[in-house]
């Protein structure tokens, strides 16, 4: 392993990576960093390509020690489709969609929840607690059990009912809040206050490992594209770590000489009816102000005060990309047009990713022929009501 230690991107203050952590001590995420050079001099991009089909392929980048500790179900290395019907209808003849809603649990959480499980495992931990919108809580429920570790998982009521239903699954301890997922992060924080230590905040950004697990939708988008670098990725951004992720990736990827000097313009997608980084985004702001109200349909972007708001608008910001917000009407239709179209139904969440380029594309941030990279985040059969 060359994980050397963690790093606070608000204050710069250096955290031992071999103990547990939460947040820094002004209150930013922490960033897991790596010994990048002697990762270079020991291993090739050529190497991946002998290795199993999942995200641990690129264990040399990633924050598990032991190999003992690996929690997984097989979860990553999910496809690129192209997409040429509906990319042609909206102009972008190179659309691409990384199909997430295949990996275990349905969705790309379970990429977080296996690496941060799997950390928390070897430095000792014996129950997580987590405020989710449903597919994280989902993850780490199952991931949780997997490991034989306990699980309080805080959802709200309006969550979609496959979640609530794995979580029961994997035997957590499941929390049903009458409210957003900021409620639901009262109740976690209140528990955790209260266990003297036995449980350990998993939420959001509140450890930096789930974060290693979701950077590797980057290296695989990259890997998967002969190593080169799309013009553009499209994310649905709550929570953000996804995103924060992707472009973590993108830079380790380039420090490490795998890829050239240009990267990806990142694009945070929200609705309309929860778009606190839009705001910010557009008001050139570095910090996201809460949004009143919130709601949308596409549930796991109903994120109206995200932690990792910084990060977010920073990552949009260095790589010359954008924050736009679409409407549920649209985010309908799209989803319903692009699965007559392609044969491939999304989550409301990667086809609120489509409304996005296909309002690019129109408005011309996206250009003729550049290469387009959606994130699907988690298959669409898991909201049958929508449908």
């Amino acid at each position: 392993m060359h994980l050397t230690h963690l790093e606070c991107p608000r204050c710069g203050l250096d955290h031992p990576a071999d103990k547990l952590q939460n947040l820094c001590g002004c209150g930013s995420p922490l960033l897991a960093r790596y010994d990048l050079a002697a990762v270079a001099a020991t291993t090739t991009p050529e190497q991946f390509g002998l290795r199993p089909a999942d995200l641990w392929r690129y264990r040399e980048l990633l924050p598990v020690a032991d190999p003992r500790f690996v929690t997984t179900l097989g979860e990553g290395w999910t496809p690129l489709w192209h997409a040429p019907a509906y990319g042609h209808e909206i102009g972008v003849d190179e659309l691409i969609v990384k199909d997430e809603g295949l990996t275990p649990t349905g969705s790309f959480k379970a990429r977080g929840a296996a690496v941060g499980v799997s950390r928390a495992r070897e430095l000792g931990v014996e129950r997580i607690a987590m405020p989710t919108n449903g597919n994280a809580g989902a993850a780490w429920a199952t991931y949780a059990a997997r490991a034989g570790m306990g699980a309080t998982i805080a959802m709200p009521l309006a969550a979609p009912t496959i979640c609530r239903q794995e979580c029961l699954a994997a035997g957590a301890d499941l929390r049903l809040i009458d409210g957003l997922i900021n409620d639901a992060g009262r109740e976690i924080a209140a528990l955790v206050a209260a266990s003297g230590g036995r449980v350990f905040d998993a939420g959001t950004l509140r450890e930096p490992y789930r974060l290693e697990g979701k950077k590797t939708m980057g290296y695989e988008i990259v890997e998967q594209l002969g190593w080169q670098v799309p013009d553009v990725i499209i994310y649905p951004t709550g929570g953000g770590v996804g995103l924060i992720g992707i472009h973590k990736a993108l830079h380790e990827l380039r420090e490490l000489g795998w890829v050239e000097d240009r990267l990806p313009r990142l694009v945070a997608v929200q609705s309309t009816g929860c778009a606190p980084i839009v705001r910010a985004f557009a008001a050139g702001e570095s910090r996201a102000t809460p949004w009143a109200d919130a709601h949308t349909v596409a549930f796991g972007i109903t994120v109206p005060a995200p932690l990792g708001d910084e990060l977010i608008l920073d990552a949009l910001r260095e790589s010359s990309g954008t924050a736009i917000a679409v409407d549920d009407a649209e985010i309908l239709a799209d989803l319903r047009d692009f699965a007559a179209r392609e044969g491939l139904l999304l989550c409301p969440e990667g086809a609120a990713c489509l409304t996005a380029a296909r309002h690019l594309r129109a408005g011309g941030w996206i250009r003729p022929g550049e290469r387009v990279v959606v994130l699907n985040t988690g298959a669409g059969i898991k909201y049958p009501d929508l449908v």
